[in-house]
């Protein structure tokens, strides 16, 4: 009898371990990138689409990141309270897409490491670290990504004096509560002298206030439109476009985005290898996974780094409705 009770016991702890399912360990949670654009703009839009093709290419698609993609659709506000929600989530890092995004983005965390894209460098916004003598000496520690300096506007302008030798007076809108539209016309005014040009300026703070300037330029009668890296701008650029051609004025910018819209010519940035830089610089960083306790990104092996593709591109089109001939070394946009 107690052999028969011995066994039966062991029969039932024999088929009850049997019946346990081995138990997996916990899948590690996913890395997760908030992605801040100030903006809806298909120039701007560019930049998001590189910058996810570079992640991808670099191993990381939709099972392997977490993208909490967020758009402050040009509100003040709704910027702030994404980036406060980002900081709460405790996100492991920001891509800033725009000067803006990333300014505020770095007023908000000290700690959280951000990636920005369509920026300048941090030196031209006084958000770079300063030395005993009060001297820009480096980034903030817990900022990289990829930036574009000012020399577009240099380049812009001798070719507008090279293809439009008799041009005498440039027009430009911009918004004097943009940072990177006030340091490009920091840029331009003093360059626009030493060109020989006069310049006509238009101070707008929203896109409804686009077709009463640009008409206003019109009537002051400017031999060309330049179009600066403004977010205003870049979301009424049709109006402009539209405009400019009934005035038979033709546009040069620094976006080859713009080119496709509408501009005749540019040289700059394309805004798809820019956010595709980045995105290269946060899959490597991803990877690595550095701690970046008490370090800068920059002793991490990952400083600012300078835009490596610019382009200098035609739109067809725009030449033919003005006559021009394509300026020597630029490409078509197709």
């Amino acid at each position: 009898m107690r052999k028969t009770i011995c066994l039966a016991s062991l029969l039932a702890i024999f088929f009850s371990a049997c019946g346990k399912k081995e138990e997996k360990p916990a899948p590690k949670p996913l890395p997760v990138i908030g992605f801040v654009q100030a903006v809806e703009d298909e120039t701007i839009n560019d930049a998001r689409r590189g910058f996810l093709d570079a992640l991808k290419a670099g191993g990381f698609d939709s099972g392997k990141v977490v993208i909490d993609y967020q758009n402050a659709q040009n509100d003040i506000p709704t910027l702030n309270q994404i980036l406060d929600r980002f900081i709460a989530k405790k996100v492991t890092l920001i891509a800033a897409n725009t000067t803006i995004a990333m300014v505020t983005a770095l007023s908000k965390t000290k700690d959280i490491p951000i990636f920005m894209m369509v920026a300048p460098p941090p030196t031209i916004n006084n958000l770079a670290e300063v030395d005993s003598l009060g001297r820009n000496v480096r980034e903030p520690r817990n900022l990289s990504g990829v930036y574009e300096t000012l020399t577009y506007i240099d380049s812009n302008l001798a070719l507008i004096k090279r293809v439009f030798p008799k041009a005498k007076k440039i027009g430009v809108i911009y918004n004097p509560s943009e940072v990177n539209s006030t340091n490009a016309m920091g840029r331009l005014r003093p360059l626009s002298k030493q060109y020989g040009f006069a310049l006509e300026e238009r101070a707008i703070d929203a896109t409804i206030n686009v077709p009463p300037a640009a008409q206003s330029l019109v009537n002051a009668k400017i031999d060309v439109f330049f179009a600066p890296p403004d977010n205003v701008v870049f979301s009424a650029f049709e109006t402009i476009v539209k405009t400019m051609n009934a005035a038979n004025i033709p546009i040069v910018t620094s976006e080859a985005d713009l080119v496709k819209r509408g501009a005749a010519f540019g040289y700059g940035a394309d805004f798809y290898q820019w956010g595709y830089q980045c995105g290269e610089m946060v899959a490597s960083f991803l990877k690595e996974k550095p701690d970046t306790t008490g370090a800068s990104l920059r002793e991490l092996g990952y400083p600012l780094q300078v835009v490596k593709v610019r382009k200098f591109v035609h739109n067809d089109e725009a030449l033919a409705r003005f006559g021009l001939k394509a300026p020597e070394g630029s490409v078509a946009v197709k």
